[in-house]
C-alpha cells in the first residue's frame, strides 16, 4: 500500500500544471491533498479526470477558497468521516479519515499560527484535541496521520533554526510541544525513523528563490501508531514534484 499526502496549495490552480500527469507517476494507492482551497464539489469536479479512485472531499464553512482537504482512495473505504465532532474546529474542512480494514487513514491540514503568531493560543487548543481525537481512534484499530502540520519538529528539519526559533509560526517551542505529545503517546514520526539523520524538505517559501537554494522547512508528516511501525516498508519525500510550495511525502505500507 502506497499512501502519498501533498499539500496543493489550491487544487484547481495545480490542476493547470501536469497535476493529472503527476498523480499518475505518484501511483499511489491512497492519495491525501490539504489546501485544496475549493468546495466539496469544485473538488470533485476537479478531480473528475483521474480515473480509478474513490474521491472524498471536506470544504471550509467558514470561507469559501481557503483550507479543505480530500482523500483519492484506489480500495472504498469501510467508512468515512469529515472533522473532528467539534464545533470550533470544524469550521475549515481541515481534516478527514478513512477506515480500511486494518487501520484508519487520517489527513490533516494544520491551522497555521499566523502572522505575529495571532492563532497560536487557538493552535495550541487544536493540537491538543486533535491528539485526544486521533487515540479515540486508535481504540478501534492503528492509525495513519498524514498531512501539513505547520511545525518543524527538530532543528534538522528546517534550514535556518536559529533564526526562527520562537519567533516564527511553525518553530515556536509550544508548537513544537504539540508535536512532541504526538511522539509522546505512541505516534512515529516514520520518515525520521528510517532516516534519523537525512535533511530533506517539504515546504519552500515562493520568497528569495528558497526552493532553488533549498533553504525550506519539513512540514508534513506520516505518523503511525507504533503498534503498526514494522508494517512501514519506506518512507519518502519527493522534491523533484513541483506545482506547489509543498511537495510530496509518503510512506509504503
Amino acid at each position: 500500500m502506497k499512501i502519498v499526502s501533498w499539500n496543493v496549495n489550491g487544487i484547481r490552480a495545480i490542476l493547470n500544471k501536469d497535476f493529472k500527469n503527476k498523480v499518475k507517476k505518484l501511483n499511489a494507492d491512497v492519495l491525501c491533498l490539504q489546501e485544496t482551497k475549493a468546495t466539496t464539489e469544485q473538488v470533485k469536479i476537479a478531480l473528475q479526470l483521474i480515473d480509478g479512485y474513490h474521491v472524498f472531499a471536506n470544504a471550509s464553512k467558514a470561507r469559501k477558497g481557503y483550507s479543505g482537504t480530500a482523500i483519492l482512495s484506489r480500495e472504498k473505504p469501510v467508512s468515512i468521516q469529515y472533522d473532528m465532532g467539534i464545533e470550533k474546529h470544524d469550521q475549515e474542512g481541515r481534516v478527514i479519515a478513512v477506515e480500511f480494514e486494518e487501520y484508519y487513514v487520517v489527513t490533516v491540514y494544520v491551522p497555521n499560527s499566523g502572522n505575529e503568531l495571532v492563532r497560536l493560543d487557538y493552535r495550541m487548543q487544536w493540537d491538543r484535541d486533535f491528539l485526544d481525537y486521533l487515540k479515540k481512534l486508535e481504540t478501534h484499530k492503528p492509525v495513519v496521520v498524514c498531512g501539513d502540520f505547520n511545525v518543524a519538529h527538530q532543528p534538522i528539519d528546517l534550514a535556518r533554526p536559529k533564526a526562527n526559533y520562537d519567533k516564527s509560526a511553525g518553530y515556536t517551542q509550544k508548537e513544537i510541544n504539540g508535536f512532541d505529545a504526538l511522539v509522546a503517546q505512541g505516534f512515529v514520526d516514520t520518515f525520521r525513523a528510517k532516516f534519523p539523520e537525512d535533511v530533506k524538505y517539504s515546504w519552500w517559501s515562493y520568497r528569495a528563490g528558497a526552493r532553488e537554494k533549498n533553504v525550506g522547512w519539513r512540514i508534513d508528516y506520516f505518523l503511525v501508531s507504533n503498534s503498526i511501525l514494522d508494517r512501514v516498508d519506506d518512507a519518502f519525500i519527493l522534491n523533484e514534484f513541483d506545482g506547489s510550495d509543498h511537495c510530496p511525502v509518503g510512506i509504503i505500507l
